[in-house]
């Protein structure tokens, strides 16, 4: 199956430092196997888009170079497709409504709520919402519609190795659409990569605590499982992640080819050269030499779970 890779960023804001390594490492790896390279932009949670952001990122984007071979896709025009996948899982017993708050759960599991963090959900409404209002629609994230055995997800990284998680006890039953109405991220991104024909996710570290749940949906859902590779991520000062939420400056692009130049160093390639088109010649030429080749055949997923 042809390559096919994808940088999809969401537009809170312009990229930085942290989101440049993402895209040059995914623009790379599919120049470096022959592919095609997409744009998506990950739009679906409209309220922290600011007008004009997804524009700058394209701008940004084609001033380092790295241009894609499509059209940008927009989750926020993709609505009926994400409909789609829930209402199969529903109908498979998969996915049921959901009425707790974040500050219930956060008291059911004697957590404080956190913006951006995330709680394990202890399946308060598996089996019925007691005559309350449905807020959300969850995953449930059992090996069985039975929910009496834990479900543990293998899968291996390009970069990282042999991965593993206890979905069941590290995530809990995770949202498929918000109780603002908003379409969740795992979801939207399953269906887009399949949609798209993705094969190969090439994204930061701090994604890869997603992909068990993605692959979970690509299971359910009858899709194939992309590869999977997940860079090293650029930290702040504060030895945290380098992000927007952190205040994150914008990338400044005044001598592009130097902020492409950091990026790489940043992704453990030696690149010396000045001009923007040799920055990404030897950039590519290091990653075909660095990275481990990805498998020339992908995991099919046939949708037997859907059945049972």
């Amino acid at each position: 199956m042809p390559y096919v890779g994808r940088f999809a960023p969401s537009p809170t804001g312009p990229l930085h430092a942290g989101s440049l390594v993402a895209a040059l490492a995914s623009w790379l790896d599919a120049r470096a196997h022959g592919g095609r390279w997409l744009l998506r932009i990950e739009d679906v949670d409209g309220p922290r888009c600011p007008p004009g952001a997804a524009e700058l990122i394209q701008q940004q984007l084609s001033q380092c170079g790295l241009l894609a071979d499509a059209p940008p896709l927009w989750q926020s025009q993709r609505g009926d497709l994400y409909a789609q996948a829930l209402s199969r899982l529903q109908h498979a017993g998969w996915a049921y409504p959901c009425a707790c708050t974040r500050a219930e759960i956060a008291l059911m599991q004697k957590q404080s709520p956190q913006r951006h963090g995330e709680l394990v959900y202890p399946g308060s409404c598996r089996h019925g919402l007691q005559g309350r209002p449905a807020r959300a629609w969850r995953l449930l994230s059992t090996a069985d519609l039975q929910a009496r055995q834990d479900l543990q997800i293998d899968w291996f990284d390009r970069r990282l190795g042999a991965q593993t998680q206890n979905l069941s006890q590290a995530v809990g039953d995770f949202v498929l659409k918000r109780a603002d109405g908003l379409w969740a991220y795992q979801l939207a991104v399953v269906v887009d990569d399949a949609e798209q024909g993705i094969t190969d996710v090439v994204r930061g570290q701090d994604l890869a605590e997603n992909t068990p749940r993605q692959i979970r949906l690509q299971e359910l859902l009858g899709l194939p499982r992309p590869r999977y590779l997940h860079t090293p991520l650029v930290l702040g000062e504060n030895g945290e992640k380098l992000s927007k939420q952190n205040g994150a400056a914008a990338l400044d692009l005044r001598e592009p080819a130097a902020a492409l130049r950091t990026a790489a160093s940043h992704l453990g390639l030696q690149v010396h050269a000045t001009q923007l088109g040799d920055v990404l010649a030897q950039a590519l030429n290091a990653w075909r030499g660095f990275m481990m080749p990805a498998s020339p055949s992908l995991l099919p997923r046939d949708g037997s779970a859907l059945k049972e």
